[in-house]
């Protein structure tokens, strides 16, 4: 099985070929130019395996939440080039694949809070739990201010995601000693990274579930993506 996985839902651009067991990838702190940047990349990683697109077998893509504008450079990226060289896609969610990151570095963690800053005062957080080789989703992906986040069931938490960087406070205040640990290296476990959503994608499209590009579509979470300035000033101050 061979596929291309990519996100643009954050200030990183992140592409991954996942080629029978190689992985090859790339990540980039692209800030808004991944519209510029994410095809020549592209080219660069698939010249590097020595494969065309037409080879592969599908193409997955970070479908969300996360930057409006960033989403549907990602989405329809994977779609163009789906339609191009007739392969099925696969929306993963972004916070999963935030979940996903933390493995193989750390396997012992089975439960994870997966948080992106959705500035204006809110994270995007959804809850998972490993099981066997994939995650059940225990709370599903939202959005919310950082001291009202959903209540959660046990401990041994594991908090991943820059949401867990920019509201710490806050966050740590919510789960107290629900959590075992939080990780922060930049670069390494906080944005969505394409290797993970690979990993998450493979087994859909070794099980068939692979869909037709005109399917693939961004998964937006907050209701009303441009407000007004004196809306805007009042979720800052808020």
């Amino acid at each position: 099985m061979q596929i291309l996985a990519l996100d643009t839902s954050t200030e990183y651009l992140s592409l991954a070929l996942s080629l029978d067991g190689r992985v090859l990838a790339r990540d980039i702190h692209a800030g808004q130019s991944h519209s510029q940047q994410i095809l020549p990349l592209l080219r660069e990683l698939l010249d590097e395996a020595g494969v065309e697109l037409s080879h592969l077998d599908g193409i997955a893509f970070g479908a969300g939440p996360g930057s409006f504008t960033g989403l549907r450079i990602g989405c329809g990226v994977a779609q163009g080039l789906a339609f191009a060289a007739n392969l099925p896609v696969i929306a993963v969610s972004t916070l999963m694949a935030l979940a996903q990151n933390i493995q193989p570095q750390n396997t012992a963690a089975e439960r994870v809070i997966a948080c992106l800053d959705a500035r204006m005062g809110e994270v995007y957080h959804a809850a998972y739990i490993r099981q066997g080789a994939a995650w059940e989703e225990v709370s599903p992906p939202g959005l919310y201010k950082p001291d009202a986040v959903p209540a959660l069931t046990g401990d041994s938490w594991v908090g991943v995601g820059t949401g867990w960087v920019v509201y710490a406070d806050q966050l740590r205040l919510c789960y107290g000693e629900q959590l075992s640990e939080v990780l922060l290296e930049a670069f390494k476990y906080d944005h969505p990274k394409a290797t993970s959503i690979a990993q998450i994608a493979l087994p859909l499209f070794a099980a068939g579930l692979g869909k037709p590009p005109a399917e693939a579509a961004p998964v937006y979470i907050r209701n009303k993506v441009a407000l007004k300035m004196s809306e805007r000033s009042q979720a800052i101050i808020s």
